[in-house]
């Protein structure tokens, strides 16, 4: 109780102090809405770096927990006696299974083969309690507003707080803390409002005590959790890679994580393998000499993706080549590519060469309002494993890239495996025709990852990748490599698909069913 409460008579502390509540109870929607929510996000997110990247997590995790939800304010009906020690008791249990379902889901993914059902349980048992919340405040706040007033306060709060977890999770929480410490965070947050409802209502006195040690018991394993978070990401990343992982990071559209071994160099990107060190080169050469060592007259070139520099070394190794503009998405992936001294050898300074412009943006918007022309565009994208990727290869971006296009230049689009994806590989293809390119298929083999595909378009039906001067020192392409790539056998050949469209997203169905099998 401040100085001015204690001047004031008695009748007018209480009355001061009656008043405050409703105000304090209000605060309270506000940060239970935004842990919700967070919560929710975290779900999300977790199931997509772990089970893959994909709509179909969000959507069922969403779902779930929204279901649970309406379950949890149901159940509020039943809850009678002190409405504030059910709140109290409520926001202690929220704040511990919220806030540790993260570094348990990590921790479990290695361990259980029902891993989601683990998932969904917990996602359920989160909206269960996170659905009792709101009812449960009404509730203490009937007869303190008007009902037209309380309903209008208690969402308006709850849809505020919500507006502020969908801005801060992706933009702060996440790079800044992590999965694992953000859950933990934000649990603790919940355990604050137990702590401060305890505290401030003269209504919870007689069992204050009782509730005083779960409240310092669960903020003080929150907070060794925050604690030792990098430890259990290290060790649950441990699990999940072979390798010793030797840097991690979560930047904000990703989790970058690199392994060592005796051998060679590894990047994944929410789990999934970007590059071995021992045998990117064929990927990274096979991506840009077919089409480039048959264009003297590029000058210009444009590469959107390959944030790791690996492509623009191979570019770079054309004298003709005046300047290269890339584009990638994630300022934190290409600092680390123009700043880790081990990645900088790998890609010998490529994205600190003079001749090489780096911008972060999405690709998408970017080509939409560049107005420049390029002899050559290099698309080395991620796999089209979700929809904000699936759009980057969709026909109306292909049409974008055109308009970039100088005359007689050409592109290259990585497009998965003609093996394994083959649908996949051929609905790029098929794209890429629809846009209005002649397209050249041609693939090769990368130990690593298998038989990988790629796809050359332009405007002139008649050029075709071969016949010009190669740069020395290629490990893997020569004259007659690029021969062979053009090559497909039975089992590789063309198949009719969709054309993928921006409203159908039909390359990311058939990725989806062609890398399903493989998945974790």
């Amino acid at each position: 109780m401040d100085n001015a409460t204690l001047a004031r008579p008695p009748r007018e502390a209480a009355a001061a102090t009656a008043g405050a509540q409703p105000a304090l109870l209000l605060g309270s929607v506000f940060v239970i809405a935004t842990c919700g929510l967070v919560y929710e996000l975290i779900a999300g997110t977790l199931a997509s770096y772990l089970l893959g990247d994909s709509v179909l997590q969000f959507s069922t995790i969403i779902g779930v927990y929204l279901f649970s939800m309406g379950i949890g304010s149901w159940l509020s009906r039943y809850l009678g006696g002190s409405l504030l020690r059910w709140f109290i008791r409520l926001e202690i249990l929220v704040g511990l299974v919220g806030g540790f379902s993260a570094p348990l889901l990590f921790v479990l993914f290695e361990y259980v083969t029902s891993f989601r059902l683990i998932l969904y349980l917990l996602v359920g048992l989160t909206g269960v309690l996170v659905g009792l919340e709101i009812p449960l405040l009404m509730r203490i706040l009937e007869g303190r507003f008007e009902f037209k007033d309380l309903v209008s306060r208690v969402f308006t709060f709850d849809y505020i707080g919500a507006l502020l977890a969908s801005l801060i999770f992706p933009l702060v929480l996440v790079p800044q803390l992590g999965l694992i410490r953000t859950s933990l965070f934000v649990g603790a947050l919940n355990i604050i409002v137990a702590g401060v409802a305890l505290y401030r209502f003269p209504e919870t006195r007689p069992f204050r005590r009782s509730l005083t040690g779960a409240v310092v018991a669960s903020l003080l394993a929150l907070g060794v959790g925050i604690f030792f978070a990098e430890r259990i990401q290290t060790y649950t990343e441990g699990m999940a890679f072979q390798d010793q992982v030797i840097f991690s990071k979560s930047t904000t559209y990703q989790r970058i994580v690199l392994t060592r071994n005796s051998r060679e160099l590894r990047l994944f990107l929410n789990g999934n393998l970007q590059f071995s060190s021992q045998d990117e080169y064929r990927y990274h050469e096979a991506l840009v000499h077919p089409a480039l060592q048959a264009l003297p007259q590029a000058r210009q070139v444009l590469v959107l993706g390959g944030g790791d520099g690996l492509a623009v070394r191979e570019l770079l190794k054309y004298p003709q080549v005046r300047h290269i503009r890339l584009v990638d998405l994630d300022a934190g992936m290409t600092r680390l590519f123009q700043h880790n001294a081990m990645l900088v050898s790998l890609n010998q300074r490529a994205l600190l060469s003079p001749k090489v412009e780096v911008l972060n943006g999405d690709a998408y918007q970017w080509v939409r309002q560049d107005t420049a022309r390029y002899d050559y565009i290099v698309v080395d994208f991620p796999d089209p494993s979700n929809y904000s990727i699936g759009k980057l290869y969709s026909a109306a971006f292909y049409r974008e890239l055109d308009h970039l296009l100088a005359p007689g230049g050409r592109i290259v689009v990585q497009s998965t495996s003609p093996y394994v994806a083959r649908q996949s590989f051929w609905c790029v293809a098929h794209t890429l025709q629809a846009a209005g390119f002649q397209t050249i298929p041609y693939h090769c083999y990368v130990p690593s990852f298998g038989e990988w595909g790629f796809v050359m378009a332009g405007r002139n039906s008649h050029w075709r990748p071969n016949g010009g001067p190669l740069p020395r020192g290629l490990r893997y392409v020569t004259t007659a490599t690029i021969r062979d790539m053009l090559y497909f056998p039975p089992d590789m050949t063309e198949i009719p698909t969709e054309i993928n469209q921006l409203n159908n997203q039909a390359l990311v169905r058939y990725f989806e069913e062609d890398w399903g099998p493989y998945s974790h």
